[in-house]
């Protein structure tokens, strides 16, 4: 028996699922299989799940309010910054609702048109997630090559076309392939996963899928590959840079680069992991590691980055210590003056 987090679909007879899955017809919702019977540990799943997703929106909002109100932060490297926590807010907002109600629900069932949408958000924030920092190593090795340059060759408007054009470029990319997933005819609706896949309602299909597969080959190439080439070369041209400069080069190379590096390798982790697990049986491996690692790309990331450039991005910490000081010091003036 297939297993999965949170709760079962046991209310479906074995006979009864076997015809919803192989039974031609035109599906009107999927049943989401990837949820472990849990008892009344679903009310503790919900609580964790909700307070992380709180964090994340504390977080990724609070930055985002930082760089958008400090007009020292109005720079592209922080424009992109800013553009990074918004997709990290659209992304988790496009699983975690749909998570909290699937914990506490007894069916795990999702119409046709909300779960096509769930695909639509959550494979934007990927496109955009990836692309938003291969344009940010692009901004880092103009930054550290071409340090006297850099403001003339990278400007705010620059940036923001950059930034507009990624969108606009993955909301069109994505909007194609629902067109032709929305053609299909499904002769089944089980879906083995937490939430809405496009692969895997693909494979549903009993009809023509060459033109979906040809396309889907398509878009994988260009959104890994396009945004690659702009990585490897920024970071070739980075690392020569830092082998024959000085050790001030080198200094600054690190410490700009760094949670540029970390979030970059941790996001391709957890969309390998992700697509390992989406096309080749993982069975023998534990249901709730599956589970994790499934979910590790839409939960660490937004997580992670607000947190590492925070830390690690000294005008936003002293933006953040300032905003901090001048609330506490504006609480205690209103304190005395009410005495």
């Amino acid at each position: 028996m297939r297993t999965a987090v949170f709760n079962t679909c046991s209310g479906l007879s074995h006979r009864t699922r076997m015809m919803l899955n192989s039974t031609p017809s035109n599906v009107s919702y999927f049943i989401l299989e990837t949820y472990l019977h849990v008892g009344n540990l679903r009310y503790l799943f919900f609580m964790l799940t909700a307070l992380l997703y709180f964090v994340i929106l504390v977080v990724n909002t609070s930055l985002i309010v930082v760089i958008c109100m400090n007009r020292s932060l109005h720079e592209p490297m922080y424009i992109f910054l800013c553009s990074l926590f918004v997709n990290e807010l659209y992304g988790s907002t496009g699983l975690f609702p749909f998570l909290l109600v699937q914990i506490l629900s007894d069916v795990h069932t999702v119409s046709v048109p909300f779960c096509y949408l769930q695909i639509f958000c959550l494979y934007t924030y990927a496109h955009v997630e990836f692309s938003n920092l291969a344009v940010m190593s692009y901004d880092r090795y103009l930054a550290i090559c071409y340090p006297l340059q850099y403001n003339t060759r990278m400007t705010s408007n620059k940036a923001a076309i950059f930034i507009v054009v990624i969108w606009l470029y993955s909301f069109v990319k994505f909007l194609i392939t629902l067109s032709l997933n929305i053609r299909l005819h499904l002769c089944g609706n089980i879906i083995n996963s937490l939430y809405c896949h496009n692969y895997l309602v693909v494979k549903l299909a009993c009809s023509d899928t060459k033109v979906n597969n040809i396309y889907g080959l398509f878009g994988i190439g260009l959104t890994v590959l396009v945004p690659l080439i702009p990585i490897l070369f920024s970071y070739t041209k980075i690392l020569k840079v830092c082998f024959s400069g000085s050790k001030q080069t080198r200094q600054k190379a690190v410490s700009t680069c760094t949670p540029h590096l970390a979030s970059l390798l941790n996001f391709s982790f957890g969309c390998c992991f992700e697509i390992l697990q989406s096309r080749f049986d993982t069975t023998g491996v534990p249901s709730m590691l599956r589970i994790l690692l499934s979910l590790y790309f839409l939960i660490i990331q937004p997580l992670l980055n607000p947190i590492m450039y925070g830390l690690q991005m000294t005008k936003i910490r002293h933006t953040c210590k300032q905003l901090l000081c001048y609330k506490m010091l504006t609480g205690h003036r209103h304190t005395v003056s009410v005495h």
